[in-house]
């Protein structure tokens, strides 16, 4: 899977563009204004509503999905416009991160939206090429910047963005071989992530056997009285979580750095830079905002459930709806070991009631009567120093195949502004290749966990 076999075509002639250089002799260099035509429609409010994403483009929209929709929907879609199939839609206020695309589905957008008829090439050549990394960056040129993430995309601007034209056997030509080579990608890069849940899986294996049996093989048991806990050795007590947080609220210090509790990680800095991490508000004021120490454990409330929780690394602030504890009765790294195992991630969607899809609200009253369990002082470190190093290779074999994964990814995105732009001659390699019949569909993509499942 390399694009060594391919030679360059046998004439080229300056684009005119610096960004665009040197294209095939017989290929056009158009603007947008000649490809592009604007339509409007609206008043179709019982067709299936639709989302422009950077990730994939125009696609169906999850209403159920919260991160997806934290914009608001209104009740009266009748100002919605309408997309054909075929038809260009685009974000305008993130066009510069690529949020545009070819619709394969009927639907309705955002008013706030373009929506273009495609004239002089193909929508399945359009869509690839457009969304390659070549012409992303004059998107961005077109835009004005408004806030943070969001660029006012300028539409007469838009209009004067060249587009390189090959002919249409060459379009058709260039969209099979690259939909052939998007497939072959698809398929390591699924092959990687399910590695990576197994991964995942033993070594949640791995901290659960530690954390609810301790170290030793042959330890003495006794009935723990929960079902989830099962035998726990004699030795260890068990406490209520009442015993062991205590809830602590300090405010009034915007000066410290924007903290936030994530499944993945617990606590980390949040990156104010990232759109898709800062969906949510932030504002201007941060005096309300809660302090977090260094070794207190910070609760996302609405997504305990999903593992939303951790001891804090660093001091920092984080949202006023979070939960804020004080730790005692047990060492703060083995408390965030624990607790953040699926031995009792189950626990926190007992302890929370459902709002909407994706949002269940933590019960502080019954969180405090979860169970936890407590080894004696000596061994919470030996635990701890024991999951470290029997935890590490893991960890190193999911960085390692997360690297190969953005590999592939970067050999894709390369492969297509290569094609596209005409410095690679794919028409001999695509003469030869089968029609498939799911091309260009989106990417596989890790599932996110749904509420019961556990992280």
């Amino acid at each position: 899977m390399t694009d060594s076999n391919f030679k360059p075509y046998p004439n080229y002639k300056p684009s005119g563009v610096e960004w665009l250089g040197n294209v095939p002799v017989h290929w056009e260099v158009q603007k947008l204004r000649g490809v592009l035509t604007e339509v409007t429609e609206r008043n179709r409010p019982d067709w299936p509503l639709l989302s422009v994403v950077r990730e994939k483009g125009v696609i169906l929209r999850d209403v159920t999905d919260m991160d997806e929709n934290h914009n608001f929907i209104p009740d009266d879609l009748t100002n919605y416009k309408v997309i054909h199939k075929g038809q260009f839609a685009m974000n305008k206020m993130k066009a510069w991160q690529g949020s545009y695309g070819v619709s394969r589905h009927d639907g309705i957008i955002s008013p706030a939206y373009f929506t273009f008829e495609i004239s002089e090439v193909t929508g399945n050549y359009f869509h690839v090429a457009v969304r390659s990394k070549t012409y992303v960056p004059f998107f961005a040129q077109a835009s004005d910047g408004v806030r943070i993430g969001q660029w006012d995309l300028s539409q007469a601007r838009m209009r004067e963005i060249p587009f390189l034209v090959p002919s249409l056997p060459e379009q058709v030509a260039i969209v099979r071989y690259l939909d052939h080579a998007d497939e072959r990608i698809r398929h390591y890069v699924s092959g990687k992530q399910k590695l990576i849940r197994l991964l995942e899986e033993e070594k949640q294996a791995v901290i659960h056997r530690a954390v609810t049996r301790g170290l030793d093989p042959n330890v003495r048991l006794k009935p723990s009285g929960v079902e989830w806990l099962g035998d726990v050795p004699t030795h260890w007590e068990i406490y209520k979580l009442r015993s062991v947080l205590t809830g602590a609220t300090e405010r009034n210090r915007p000066d410290l750095p924007l903290l936030s509790v994530v499944r993945e990680k617990g606590v980390i800095l949040r990156d104010v830079t990232d759109m898709d991490e800062n969906h949510n508000f932030i504002p201007d004021d941060l005096t309300n905002y809660k302090v977090v120490h260094k070794g207190q454990f910070a609760m996302n409330k609405m997504k305990a459930w999903q593992g939303s929780y951790g001891v804090s690394q660093q001091e920092g602030i984080v949202s006023p709806a979070y939960f804020i504890f004080d730790i005692s009765g047990v060492t703060g790294d083995y408390f965030h070991v624990a607790v953040r195992s699926k031995a009792y991630v189950p626990f926190f969607t007992q302890a929370s009631d459902g709002v909407r899809i994706g949002q269940w609200d933590l019960s502080q009253v019954r969180m405090r009567e979860i169970p936890f369990l407590i080894p004696p002082l000596p061994e919470q470190v030996a635990i701890v120093r024991y999951l470290d190093k029997a935890t590490a290779y893991i960890d190193t074999a999911i960085s390692r195949t997360h690297r190969q994964i953005e590999l592939l990814q970067e050999y894709r995105t390369r492969l297509i502004a290569d094609v596209v732009t005409g410095k690679l001659d794919v028409r001999g390699a695509a003469a030869n290749l089968p029609d498939l019949v799911n091309a260009s569909e989106p990417p596989e993509t890790v599932e996110e966990p749904r509420r019961g499942d556990h992280v």
